[in-house]
């Protein structure tokens, strides 16, 4: 049980280099809500939800993050446009000069922690400049018990100055915004951006070079839940694709909805300790666990509301990428601890705008390792300045924002894995549906349920299956409470001419975007991919 009172505790920042600082340490969520409406850096909502904005960056700014090149890194990062080197030179006096900056300032500090497996736990300080940031980091890190903050030893820091803003001339970033990990000091410098997404995405970095480096453990970008039975199941998806509203089923405990890793002794673990959901067009009906979490002690960012404080799910004027963050245990029916075992069934998630791929598909290893490679969904027309109509979006193994080793490190480790446990691999496309975005319509959620739903209980397994023409992925002629003619998306279509077309034009975008992986993957992951 943690302890929801303020710590009676005191620390000096001096050793970080913070001289002088007014220091809040281990402010409960009620006080750091106060603070920040007092501050008038922020509102609350008529569900009692915080509401802040995040100001100039709504989202996470790719081209600004940065891991310092060092012995530690030098020869295992996969430099590049996802992990660009910085210079450690550049980052002693970066850091130097953001300390500087909290110093003689009110800031707000927790020691918290990353992984729920206490073999995998990684103690983490955060020093925040606003209030609402550390409320963040308290409802996202693992919070510690009073008896483990009382003996509380951190391995990594976090010092994040949304107000701060770098000279690039000088300090070597790209602009003013930056989000730097320094892997041989342990720390995470976060200047310039008020997103607090880049705060969660740093710890999650890091854990992706650490354990498959150091712990042998694959770390991943994907929601788990576990059911009745005791069987885990896993999904990958790129933001907007459902992993947190697909995996918030009433019917199977939540483990996590985000970050997670599989250990040798084959189980799951939760790096986090709460949510971070979108908000885009949410409902009561269609996403009930998620919004009923927003509650007091969440925090909504960039969403519009009323002046009774009602929030207009559907208003997107400041941003498409609305979001919440809340505790884990704002879900009613969740996994404590945030650790599963057993995973049976990996679902990859896909959101096709081209209306393309079929609904759920059953994958071979090859297909699984080439489609994980891939990481493929869709950016939807209107989402993003000139986009008239829909894009492939590749991001390996679901997740390359976040990845620091080669793509092909972390399909080597799942590969395995999938062999050592017999767990079945399932593509679902939560995207369009008769026709590509604009023509065709949403696949609905409750199909997609249905689907999931028929493959976690064994409903799939003595049904017929045929195989795409193009893609090659395994399809169910039949499944449970799904009508037949959604299942193969040709059918779907009125003019077929026009599906089969847009089939080869999406399955040469596949073939181009994996020519970099090609001389890395074998010839059963190469047979894995499309026909052209």
């Amino acid at each position: 049980m943690v302890d929801n009172t303020q710590s009676a505790k005191t620390i000096s920042l001096d050793q970080y280099g913070i001289k002088n600082a007014k220091v809040n340490y281990q402010l409960t969520p009620d006080q750091l809500h106060d603070i920040t409406i007092s501050k008038q850096q922020g509102i609350t909502a008529s569900s009692g939800a915080l509401a802040v904005n995040t100001g100039e960056f709504t989202g996470r700014s790719p081209k600004d993050r940065f891991i310092v090149k060092d012995e530690v890194t030098k020869d295992r990062v996969w430099w590049g446009d996802i992990n660009i080197p910085f210079d450690i030179d550049k980052f002693d006096k970066l850091y130097n000069k953001i300390t500087g900056y909290l110093s003689n300032k009110e800031v707000f500090t927790r020691d918290c922690y990353a992984c729920a497996d206490h073999n995998y736990k990684t103690n983490i300080r955060v020093i925040n400049e606003y209030p609402w940031s550390n409320m963040f980091a308290s409802n996202m890190f693992l919070r510690p018990t009073d008896t483990e903050l009382s003996e509380f030893d951190p391995e990594w820091l976090i010092v994040n100055a949304p107000g701060f803003m770098a000279d690039p001339e000088i300090d070597g970033t790209r602009q003013h915004n930056f989000a730097i990990l320094n892997f041989t000091r342990k720390i995470a410098i976060i200047g310039g951006t008020g997103y607090t997404g880049e705060i969660k995405k740093g710890i999650f970095s890091a854990l992706n070079f650490i354990l498959p480096v150091f712990k042998n453990t694959l770390p991943m970008h994907c929601s788990a839940n576990v059911g009745a039975a005791g069987d885990t199941a896993i999904f990958f998806g790129l933001s907007g694709t459902g992993k947190t509203t697909l995996s918030a089923d009433p019917e199977r405990r939540l483990i996590g909805d985000d970050e997670h890793g599989w250990t040798n002794e084959n189980t799951v673990f939760n790096f986090e300790g709460g949510c971070y959901a979108k908000v885009i067009d949410l409902s009561a009906d269609k996403e009930p666990e998620i919004y009923d979490a927003i509650k007091r002690g969440a925090i909504l960012e960039n969403v519009i509301m009323d002046a009774d404080g009602n929030v207009d799910y559907e208003d997107t004027s400041i941003t498409q990428n609305t979001r919440v963050s809340y505790p884990i245990d704002h879900i009613e029916n969740i996994q404590v601890p945030s650790i599963g075992k057993n995973p049976k069934n990996i679902f990859f998630l896909t959101a096709d705008a081209f209306g393309v791929l079929p609904p759920i598909s059953k994958l071979t290893p090859g297909q699984a390792a080439y489609h994980f490679i891939s990481g493929y969904t869709a950016k939807v027309a209107g989402t993003e300045a000139g986009i008239d109509e829909p894009l492939p979006s590749f991001s390996a193994c679901f997740g390359a924002p976040f990845m620091p080793l080669h793509p092909t490190k972390y399909a080597e480790m799942l590969s395995q894995k999938m062999q050592e446990s017999g767990v079945n691999v399932w593509l679902i496309n939560t995207g369009w549906t008769g026709g590509p975005y604009g023509t065709g319509r949403r696949m609905k959620l409750k199909f997609t349920r249905a689907m999931i739903s028929a493959a976690l209980e064994g409903k799939l397994d003595d049904l017929e299956f045929v195989d795409h023409p193009v893609f090659g992925l395994a399809m169910p002629k039949s499944c449970p409470n799904v009508p037949d003619e959604v299942l193969n998306p040709i059918g779907t279509w009125a003019d077929k001419d026009a599906y089969n077309a847009k089939a080869q034009e999406l399955a040469r975008s596949f073939k181009t975007n994996f020519k970099q992986f090609e001389e890395y993957a074998n010839s059963e992951i190469m047979a894995g991919g499309p026909i052209v």
